[in-house]
């Protein structure tokens, strides 16, 4: 299984490149975490903030393919246990399909993104800048493949 990370953002501080590539070299490749970001849009003074969105959301969509199980990052998404996602893409992974887990940008997804999506997950209820969100998701990801080898990585 492939899990495709799309994330509004480009230049993200080197601290952020090497953790999420850290995680992402420990998993083996039938359960590979593929990390692909998108442009932000430009946002000036007088912006159309809904524009940008609309850009943004075009450009994540862009990069899953019609198999791809599309989950969206979202404050009002369902919060899951470790257990529970490894439960959830163990799941997945049975089903054969990918997983794209897109991540919007500063002000968020638009409704196209949001209506694409076969689920939407929370990490948090605090706001998480954006280069942290995707090393969170790598670690949760390996720590799930972790929890599904039964690795001790992932100790209850």
């Amino acid at each position: 299984m492939k899990i495709k990370l799309i994330a509004v953002g480009t230049r993200m501080p080197d601290w952020v490149d090497e953790a999420v590539e850290e995680y992402a070299r420990r998993l083996p490749g039938d359960f590979r975490l593929e990390v692909k970001p998108v442009p932000m849009a430009r946002r000036g003074r007088n912006a159309d903030v809904a524009k940008a969105m609309q850009q943004e959301s075009d450009s994540l969509l862009g990069q899953i393919d019609n198999r791809d199980t599309v989950v969206v990052l979202d404050v009002e998404g369902r919060r899951h246990t470790t257990d529970s996602l490894a439960r959830r893409m163990a799941s997945q992974q049975h089903c054969g399909s990918d997983i794209a887990l897109l991540v919007g940008g500063p002000d968020g997804l638009d409704a196209g993104c949001l209506q694409r999506a076969d689920e939407r997950w929370s990490l948090s209820d605090l706001t998480l800048p954006h280069p942290l969100v995707r090393v969170v998701l790598a670690e949760q990801i390996y720590r799930v493949w972790t929890v599904l080898q039964g690795h001790p990585y992932h100790r209850r």
